[in-house]
């Protein structure tokens, strides 16, 4: 008798820490004791944010999830957290994405029972975005997130921004979460060689879809104060629409005509092996150690493993 596979899907929560690497293990821990596959963790003390990328089945995931916010609740306390990446929660975002077998419409589903898990056991509240949002005016993160964490308690209030599940009152160390569904992105930074943090944002206003610039383009320019470097951060959402080398060659024109140089490009969690253009290392100037970041091939080595 042939076995059908099981719906595979992926999960890649954004936590809020990146500096202190024992609690960054307890939270993997937290992930791997669960029965899913840890694919991989990144980690940025400016940004002071983790992201782990793990996948499993359906219960497995959700399982993984919740002793995720169990963890992130014991060893974060988000009124003493700063970093430049934008922010609402201790574990501010939690996206499933459909992979081998797996539908949207499942991911959507997992979303919705996590978040009522996530506000009815560990009392913070949740918003629902993407694919995932009861709302349309909560399908954008961005908007979930603006005025971050110190903004929450008076505009949680309103009713247009009161949480899909739980009540209208932030965790007061944890604050509130975003859990969602949504296809597989690419998150992507360039590096300039300056510290020069405004060059950054300029470039970043330019090509970010919200501003007129390519479709399907979230980005912003931060300074990356451990390394002395502004930096153009983004989210590709749609990859095969406006590709890695597009945006990359966006950056670096723009940032010779300020008299910049890029100085390396990275990668944030995976991605699929077709987001990479060939030789990725001299097209992007891709950092080294970034070229193995591909979804399928850790994929592999996982399963083989099993």
């Amino acid at each position: 008798m042939i076995q059908e596979a099981v719906p595979l899907v992926e999960c890649v929560p954004n936590v809020s820490e990146g500096r202190r690497p024992d609690v960054i293990e307890a939270l993997a821990s937290a992930i791997s004791d669960s029965g899913v596959h840890l694919l991989d963790r990144s980690s940025d003390p400016s940004h002071n944010r983790t992201v782990y990328t793990f996948v499993g089945e359906a219960e497995a995931l959700q399982r993984a999830v919740l002793q995720l916010f169990a963890s992130a609740i014991a060893h974060i306390d988000l009124r003493y957290h700063d970093g430049v990446h934008p922010r609402i929660g201790v574990v501010d975002v939690v996206p499933f994405v459909p992979l081998d077998g797996a539908t949207m419409s499942d991911c959507i589903a997992l979303a919705r029972s996590t978040a009522a898990l996530v506000a009815g056991q560990y009392k913070v509240p949740v918003y629902l975005y993407e694919e995932a949002a009861t709302r349309p005016g909560r399908r954008n993160l961005a908007d979930i997130r603006r005025g971050g964490f110190e903004a929450l308690a008076s505009r949680i209030q309103l009713d247009e921004w009161r949480p899909d599940f739980g009540t209208a009152e932030p965790h007061p160390t944890a604050g509130v979460s975003a859990i969602g569904a949504r296809p597989v992105l690419v998150a992507y930074n360039v590096n300039l060689a300056t510290d020069r943090v405004e060059v950054a944002q300029r470039i970043a206003r330019t090509i970010r879809a919200s501003s007129g610039g390519f479709d399907g383009v979230k980005a912003m320019g931060v300074l990356i104060d451990h390394r002395g470097v502004a930096q153009v951060s983004m989210n590709l959402t749609d990859y095969r629409r406006t590709s890695m080398a597009t945006v990359f060659d966006a950056v670096a024109r723009q940032a010779a005509a300020e008299g910049v140089e890029v100085l390396e490009s990275e990668i944030v969690g995976l991605l699929p092996a077709d987001a990479l253009p060939e030789n990725p290392i001299v097209r992007l100037k891709l950092r080294h150690a970034d070229a193995d970041r591909v979804l399928e091939e850790r994929l592999d080595r996982a399963l083989g493993s099993k």
